[in-house]
């Protein structure tokens, strides 16, 4: 049939099952706006308050279905405002792909107004981008994007379409989306051969899950080779929610904020197995002392990854639920309970806990949340210390239940992922816990959960500061808090209550049930301001650079 080319996209959005995209309009895509008017049966558009909340939603979408997020923006300044989003991606594997218009092709190279060179701009934090000169080649490009952005280790893609492109007339077939394949070609029996000697032999294995185990969809695979290779394990801040908090094999986090118990392990043990990891330096804080007694067994999708930050002993290149499928198949249920029962002392001795004075604590927050909602939550943050008392005492029972920019570190990220998040599970209760300095930079997508009735429930732990980088000032540089104390008028109730949210002020712990049950029991857009000490610090902590040995726990800072 002969379609326009911003027809041709909506119906190759259409074949790729995409049933919702978040964008901004403007002039370089008037005509693909004009398509997605006519098909708004078929595919919900999310007008978000500014680019970059669409960039994370589609990213908060992705993480949360497993499906491909999409948004969609205009030339320049629309295009630019994705890249924080896109990057952000791009850093934590989440496949997004990104739309963005782009100005006639005869004005291209001249500085036409809203012209910037958005493939160049995103060539370092994209998988693969495109621009499409050729309304011929639209259709195979978009599909191409979607695949990419699947396959392999997955990544956000952009596609950028010049003006006369969207308007230009072409002949379009239907085509059924290509099958993404897992990848097992690279799963060499030799590397395989040499990973199940390496856990035969070893006496004290330990197990650290990053996001490829989510990515891969590899969880039950995992928990099944935890409990018969009976191995104690941890996760990274991505990995959260692969091995559920209550199993018994279950250390916490590992690195630099993660449990005390998951360090020493990491630090004692014999085989350190990394499963869809990237020894990432807020893990491995100091590369020359990590796992200093330790064999390391390294599964990954992506080559690029294997002897990057650590030398491994042995690695095994390929998805990494299908590389555990098979060393379960292959490995017999043996017994490490010796131990496992140190790992059990170790918890019992080093538990994670707070100073209970009496104030509001953002960790009795936490608790407070999990008991309320069981663990059925999703949890989205922004990135600083709430970030990190949500991932330590946050209780997770599922992939996909706790969403964070963990490789870029993105302040604004939550709100935006957590409207995605809730669009695409909308039978699940979502959370964005957010500190205000990370509610300064992105409020205004509340308008958005209001204006498309998307009940997100958000947490502002307010301690009227830049949380994260004070505490490192206190430490590190002997209290010169430079630049972070946020001395704003700001009244949150009045903010919350002008967007239309049902708001609440949280200033002591009996406050605290109330506000989320009556938050949930709105079923509308949620904003519960939570008032804490502006001195409030998270540990344990390994300061940059240094090794387990120099981790700073409560006790220690409070001596």
């Amino acid at each position: 049939m002969l379609l326009n080319g911003s027809e041709i996209l909506v119906e190759c959005l259409k074949e790729q099952g995409v049933d919702t995209v978040f964008g901004y309009p403007g002039g370089a895509v008037l005509n693909i706006y004009d398509a997605l008017y006519k098909h708004q049966n078929e595919i919900k558009h999310y007008l978000t308050a500014h680019e970059q909340g669409a960039a994370h939603a589609a990213d908060g979408y992705a993480r949360a279905t497993g499906k491909v997020g999409v948004c969609i923006a205009t030339s320049g300044p629309g295009a630019c405002n994705l890249v924080t989003g896109i990057a952000t991606a791009y850093m934590d594997s989440i496949p997004i792909v990104a739309i963005t218009g782009n100005v006639a092709l005869p004005y291209l190279g001249r500085d036409s107004f809203q012209e910037i060179d958005i493939t160049g701009v995103t060539m370092p934090i994209t998988k693969h981008n495109f621009i499409v000169k050729d309304v011929k080649d639209l259709a195979e490009t978009v599909r191409k994007a979607f695949y990419i952005a699947k396959k392999g280790r997955p990544g956000p893609v952009l596609i950028d379409i010049t003006k006369d492109v969207t308007a230009d007339m072409c002949e379009y077939t239907p085509e059924k989306p290509q099958v993404v394949e897992k990848k097992t070609s690279s799963i060499l029996e030799e590397d395989l051969v040499n990973a199940i000697e390496l856990i035969k032999k070893a006496q004290k294995p330990f197990l650290y899950c990053g996001g490829g185990c989510i990515a891969s969809e590899a969880s039950s695979e995992i928990i099944k080779f935890v409990e018969s290779q009976d191995i104690p394990v941890s996760c990274s801040v991505m990995g959260l929610g692969v091995i559920p908090s209550s199993h018994p094999n279950y250390t916490g986090m590992i690195g630099m904020h993660g449990t005390k118990t998951s360090n020493l392990l990491a630090n004692e043990c014999d085989l350190f197995i990394a499963m869809g990891a990237r020894f990432s330096d807020r893990v491995a804080t100091n590369f020359n002392k990590f796992a200093p007694n330790a064999k390391i067994l390294h599964i990954d999708i992506d080559p690029a990854e294997i002897n990057k930050n650590i030398l491994t002993t042995n690695s095994i290149i390929g998805d990494v639920g299908e590389v555990v499928k098979i060393l379960n198949s292959r490995l017999e249920k043996t017994e490490h309970s010796s131990w496992i029962e140190k790992a059990k002392e170790y918890k019992k001795d080093y538990p994670l806990k707070y100073e209970k004075d009496g104030s509001l604590k953002p960790q009795f927050i936490m608790e407070r949340i999990n008991a309320i909602c069981k663990g059925e939550e999703i949890i989205v943050t922004e990135v600083g210390q709430h970030q990190m008392w949500a991932c330590q005492f946050i209780e997770n029972k599922y992939p996909r239940h706790f969403l964070t920019s963990g490789g870029l570190g993105t302040m604004g990220y939550g709100l935006g992922a957590a409207i995605g998040a809730k669009v695409g599970q909308p039978d699940k209760v979502v959370f964005n816990i957010a500190g205000d300095g990370c509610f300064y930079m992105n409020h205004i997508e509340m308008a958005t959960a209001v204006a498309n009735d998307v009940p997100i429930i958000e947490v502002v732990i307010n301690n009227h500061v830049l949380g994260m980088v004070r505490q490192w000032q206190n430490l590190f540089y002997d209290a010169r808090y430079s630049s972070t104390n946020l001395d704003k008028a700001t009244d949150f109730v009045k903010l919350g209550e002008a967007y239309k949210a049902v708001t609440f002020n949280v200033t002591r712990e009996e406050e605290v049930d109330d506000a989320i049950k009556a938050a949930i029991a709105s079923k509308r857009p949620a904003l519960i301001i939570c008032e804490i000490g502006k001195d409030e610090k998270v540990f344990p902590m390994i300061p940059a650079g240094k090794a387990c040995d120099d981790m700073i726990t409560l006790d220690e800072y409070k001596k």
